[in-house]
């Protein structure tokens, strides 16, 4: 089913966060199953940026709110701080969830329009009883100019009187008042202009820096996610089909739809001809996923084996991991 297996991941105790056969499904009509995450698992190091790739409908948003336990996972774990967030409830749930926050896709709607700027970041620690009325204000200032923004000027405007790219830098100054270990950005910039990406793009590296912080960067643009990650994941249809580090994958990709993935991603040289891998058909049905590998329908080397047997991940190079049964060379 286009990738199972775990032999990317690495040791238990060197993870922050540990996800292992994660499975969500959601309820389609007629009674069946739409299988957005199949058996993902993932992991991410202290101090690491591990970005999650693919076309829409992959599973990588529906992925990132798994792990959040936003919501309900069939199965597999989630391993954070030695806390399986899978297996909390309730208040015990509520606990860990200061450690893991979350920037939104759509930064404009992810804040209430009611309330101005620095109610709305110091509504986190006001819920968590972080520090009196003087400490708190101290706090979101603090925040407020790391993301570039001036208290004095913004502190007392609401969310609408700003632009997508400055909601953006409120989410995450937002984002960051409980102080997580994990911070999740599910496309952060894609709704915004190539100027402002950049902008938002080195504010969260600066705030990586400045607290210390893990990302897990969910995207679909390869130029991206290679500036700033340390480790790529590649999703197909609810499955990983491979891990790498930004070089290998952007240079020598293993699978064959991590290929048509990257020689999609416009090159600024006219002179340097490249040719694309142009894949043929539409993305299978997650309701009605083919047998064994689930890209094979679209795949230019599948064969009988890709339709009887699932591929596992192994890894193909140092660093370098591949769910296929005829790897690119």
């Amino acid at each position: 089913m286009a990738g199972v297996g775990n032999a990317h991941l690495r040791a238990p105790g060197d993870a922050l966060l540990r996800v292992e056969n994660l499975v969500v499904e959601y309820k389609a009509r007629g009674g069946g199953a739409v299988q957005a995450v199949s058996g993902a698992s993932i992991d991410v190091v202290a101090g690491e940026t591990v970005a999650v790739v693919g076309e829409s409908g992959c599973g990588k948003t529906t992925l990132a709110k798994g792990v959040m336990q936003l919501i309900q996972t069939a199965s597999g774990s989630v391993m954070l701080d030695g806390a399986d967030l899978t297996k909390l409830k309730g208040e015990d749930l509520r606990k860990v969830r200061p450690k893991i926050q979350m920037i939104f896709q759509d930064s404009i709607s992810s804040l209430d329009p009611h309330l101005k700027v620095r109610a709305l970041v110091e509504q986190p620690l006001k819920v968590w009883g972080r520090g009196n009325d003087e400490e708190r204000l101290k706090k979101v200032d603090e925040l407020l100019r790391s993301v570039n923004m001036d208290p004095e000027i913004v502190g007392d405007r609401k969310p609408t009187e700003f632009s997508g790219g400055q909601c953006q830098r409120i989410s995450i100054a937002r984002a960051l008042s409980l102080e997580p270990k994990i911070l999740i950005c599910d496309e952060p910039v894609s709704s915004l202009d190539v100027s402002i990406q950049s902008q938002i793009l080195n504010i969260i590296q600066d705030m990586k820096k400045r607290y210390g912080l893990s990302l897990l960067f969910i995207s679909h643009d390869l130029s991206v996610v290679r500036a700033i990650s340390d480790r790529i994941v590649v999703m197909y249809l609810g499955k990983i089909c491979e891990v790498s580090t930004p070089d290998k994958l952007a240079n020598s990709p293993a699978h064959h739809y991590t290929h048509a993935l990257v020689s999609a991603v416009p090159v600024p040289d006219p002179k340097l001809g490249r040719r694309k891998a142009i894949l043929q058909g539409e993305p299978p049905s997650p309701t009605n996923p083919p047998s064994g590998c689930r890209f094979r329908t679209r795949c230019p080397a599948a064969t009988e084996k890709c339709t009887a047997e699932e591929p596992q991940l192994r890894e193909v190079s140092p660093g370098q991991f591949v769910a296929c049964h005829h790897p690119r060379g």
